[in-house]
Parts: C-alpha cells; sequence; structure tokens
C-alpha cells in the first residue's frame, strides 16, 4: 500500500479546518443575520425607551434594559474580585498539592453544572433562606456562582501564561511578591483576564432559567436591589413561550444580540489598548 505523502497529509489537514472554520462561522452568521432581519424592522425609540404594556404585547424594553444591567453588572462585579484573587492564590502564593487540586476540581464541577440547578440553589437558599425574595440581588448572587468558575479558570491561565523571566526580573529589581503580582504579572495576564470576564458577562446577560427563579419576572422597573425585575433574555423566552407577541420577541432578541456585540467589541477595544500601553 502506497503511503500518502506528507505534503498532502498537511493538505487534506489544512482543507478539513478550514471547512469547519467556515461551517461555524456560517451558522453563527446565519443565526444572527436571521434573528436581526425578523427583529430590526420593530425597533425604534419608542420600544427601547417605554415600558411594556399588556403583559409584552404593546410598549417597549427599558425596565428590562436596566434590569439586565442590574443582575448581571452586579454578578460580575462580585464575581471579578473574588475569581481574580483565587487565581493569583492558586498561581503565585501556593505550591501544587491537594488543595490546589481541590480547589479547580471544584471550579470544573461548579462550570459544569445546569443553570436550572443554581437557579433551584439559589431560590431556595438566598430567596426563602436568608429572606431575600425574587429580587436583583438574588439573582446577581445566583449568577455570580455561575460565572465564578469561569473567571477562575481563564484568569489562571492567563496569570500561567506570563514568563517566568519577568517574575525573576521583577525579584531581581527588589520587588516583593506583591509588588511583581500587581506590577508585573497581572498587567500582562490582563488581556486573558478580561476575555474571561467578558465571557461571563456574556452568559450573564443571556441566561435565562436561573434569573426567572431568582430574580423573578416583574415587568416594572426595579429601583433597589431588593425589587424584581425581568431581564431582556428572560423577556424574549416568555414572549416567544407565550405567544405574546412574536414580533416583539425578535425586537428583544435583536437588542440583546447588538448589545453582547457591542460589549465584545467594546472589551477587545480596551484590550488591545492595553496591550499596546504595555508594549
Amino acid at each position: 500500500m502506497k503511503r500518502i505523502s506528507p505534503a498532502i497529509t498537511q493538505l487534506i489537514a489544512v482543507g478539513c479546518l478550514w471547512t469547519f472554520t467556515l461551517l461555524t462561522l456560517s451558522i453563527l452568521l446565519f443565526i444572527i443575520a436571521y434573528i436581526l432581519i425578523q427583529g430590526l424592522p420593530w425597533l425604534s425609540w419608542e420600544f427601547l425607551s417605554q415600558a411594556p404594556e399588556s403583559m409584552g404585547r404593546r410598549g417597549g424594553i427599558f425596565p428590562m434594559i436596566v434590569g439586565t444591567f442590574m443582575v448581571a453588572g452586579l454578578a460580575v462585579l462580585i464575581a471579578a474580585p473574588i475569581g481574580i484573587a483565587t487565581a493569583v492564590y492558586l498561581t503565585e502564593y501556593t505550591r501544587e498539592g491537594k488543595f490546589t487540586f481541590i480547589v479547580r476540581f471544584g471550579a470544573d464541577c461548579l462550570a459544569g453544572i445546569p443553570s436550572i440547578i443554581y437557579g433551584l440553589f439559589g431560590f431556595v437558599f438566598f430567596a426563602i433562606a436568608l429572606g431575600m425574595g425574587l429580587s436583583v440581588i438574588s439573582g446577581a448572587l445566583t449568577l455570580t456562582l455561575m460565572i465564578l468558575p469561569t473567571i477562575v479558570r481563564t484568569a489562571e491561565e492567563a496569570i500561567r501564561a506570563v514568563p517566568p523571566a519577568y517574575r525573576e526580573a521583577s525579584y531581581g529589581l527588589g520587588s516583593t511578591r506583591w509588588q511583581m503580582v500587581t506590577r508585573v504579572v497581572l498587567p500582562l495576564a490582563l488581556p486573558g483576564i478580561c476575555t474571561g470576564i467578558v465571557l461571563s458577562l456574556g452568559r450573564s446577560i443571556s441566561e435565562t432559567a436561573a434569573v426567572m427563579l431568582t430574580a423573578g419576572s416583574a415587568l416594572r422597573m426595579p429601583h433597589s436591589l431588593s425589587d424584581s425585575t425581568r431581564t431582556l433574555a428572560l423577556h424574549f423566552y416568555i414572549l416567544s413561550r407565550e405567544g405574546l407577541s412574536m414580533d416583539k420577541a425578535y425586537a428583544t432578541a435583536s437588542v440583546l444580540i447588538l448589545l453582547i456585540l457591542a460589549l465584545n467589541l467594546f472589551a477587545y477595544w480596551l484590550m488591545r489598548q492595553v496591550t499596546r500601553r504595555n508594549g
């Protein structure tokens, strides 16, 4: 049997990789284009600035936009410092052992738990046991538990990617460990850390099951962390599931997609600026 030459094998492998890459990109573009084609004609300033009426059949989505930013933003503000601090401790302040193995194993297990389980736990623990009820703070704390493993693991990998020579040079200049971490390691690892935060923010914004069981589905404007609210993803789900208004549902989905795209573009632009500043 004649052996295939390495050049032909390389060509076949590259062709398969390009095919799968283009297929994945095509599916993504098809989904985005379909939602935007269905939803953009229904977008207007009134839709973005008004409150919903008749259970969402009429009116806008302004309270949902505010609720989405409150729940998802608070979750990221709580989870990001905890996740980054955990990653710094695992990589810079402790040696490999049973403790680090348990922490990483626990983070991986938490990342694989279905969101409905997080929602049930948040409902039982935060809403009932702690007396927070269906509120912004209950939803934010539940989402914090969901996105924390992603931030920990991405931040840890980003910190590990910093070459050891930078640490040695910092120590050689008389820096303490804390100075080395804050002035050398974290600035260089910041793009990778921001990637994890952006992924976590996107998951928080697009979550439905956990938010429905903890933050509730109130249509009114949330004025405090103890008020119930409804996010954009949950509003889209309820409108489409109950058949209240498919036009409003597609418009809400379009806003959700554009919001996530805008956040990702802003985050990548910010990361490029930080990387350029750090040389």
